[in-house]
């Protein structure tokens, strides 16, 4: 089922976080973030709408590391019932796509929940103060990838954001497959 995610707080600071990575090691919000500021990305291996999008990710991703701004990927999905997004698959494609960010496990969903992601993709762009200031997509993409013309809305949002800590950029949701949450 198909979700968007909703409008941003601009008052949301980023919750911490400590989640084992592709790489073997642990990472913290304070390791993620970045000098101008931190994008946390909700993605998964097997949502169509992050699969429709993943090179551009990636490629902006890169971009904005290369601008100061730190990058972390989180999968929060249900491994068991989607065995797909498993923490080997995880890493088999943090490795095919040349992920120079780290991609993080939430086994316990309890970072998802404290950032209220509702999707994959869903987007944080925080600025060096760690305050929220984009949350919406990456680019017109849905299940199919868009023209390869489309405006970059993540890039050019936390491009500002990078620059003057904020950004003027419009912010539309992004919209994807909804977080697989573990039944309990």
């Amino acid at each position: 089922m198909a979700v968007s995610t909703p409008g941003f707080d601009p008052e949301f600071s980023a919750p911490d976080f400590k989640l084992l990575s592709t790489h073997g090691d642990w990472i913290t919000l304070n390791d993620a973030k970045g000098p101008r500021g931190l994008l946390v990305m909700f993605i998964c291996n097997h949502c169509p709408y992050v699969q429709a999008v993943l090179d551009r990710l990636v490629r902006d991703a890169h971009a904005l590391m290369d601008e100061g701004i730190g990058v972390v990927a989180i999968n929060s999905n249900d491994t068991e019932a989607y065995p797909e997004d498993s923490f080997e698959n995880m890493s088999h494609l943090a490795s095919t796509m040349g992920f120079r960010f780290p991609f993080v496990i939430d086994s316990t969903q309890t970072v998802a929940r404290a950032y209220d992601a509702v999707c994959t993709p869903d987007f944080f762009g925080f600025n060096a103060d760690l305050k929220l200031r984009y949350r919406g997509r990456l680019d017109a993409s849905g299940r199919n990838p868009a023209p390869p013309d489309s405006r970059r809305d993540l890039f050019l949002a936390m491009q500002e954001v990078a620059r003057t800590g904020t950004t003027s950029e419009q912010q539309v949701p992004s919209m994807g497959c909804s977080i697989k949450w573990k039944t309990i």
